[in-house]
């Protein structure tokens, strides 16, 4: 008997029902083997991988990936969007004020949305989005010195 054996990232493509590029395969796992990174940060991985790549076209294969729901943009507030590969988990985030640096933070309570709405005005709601501001250790550090 084998062990199941884990899906490639184009298996993962064809199975969110996308066409597998090579750019789309470097994509994805740019920004899975990233942190929260910038459209510019995530071209000059792909580009390392396959070679040139237009900013069009890195935007395209991002807007695809995030309605596939393999990706997930975050935009918070004065920064551009920033994009991650863990996904489906409700999770939020944690933004430096100082530095912009962002790191994940796990849901509060429960399983998703984990948070409740003091009025849903009807909607069904399935995932709540936080994002919570502060000084990372390094900005706290260098404000006290």
């Amino acid at each position: 008997m084998t062990a199941p054996s884990t899906p490639t990232t184009a298996d993962e493509l064809r199975g969110a029902g996308l066409r597998v590029t090579a750019a789309r395969v470097a994509l994805l796992e740019t920004v899975r083997n990233g942190d929260h990174l910038g459209v510019e940060a995530i071209a000059s991985g792909v580009r390392e991988r396959v070679g040139h790549i237009s900013l069009q076209a890195v935007y395209e294969a991002l807007h695809a990936l995030t309605a596939a729901r393999l990706v997930r943009r975050i935009e918070p507030a004065g920064s551009a969007a920033l994009f991650e590969g863990r996904v489906g988990d409700n999770h939020h985030h944690v933004v430096c004020r100082s530095c912009g640096a962002v790191a994940d933070v796990d849901c509060a309570v429960g399983h998703a949305p984990c948070l409740s709405a003091s009025d849903d005005h009807g909607f069904s709601i399935d995932e709540a989005e936080v994002i919570y501001w502060g000084l990372c250790p390094g900005c706290t550090t260098s404000r006290s010195s």
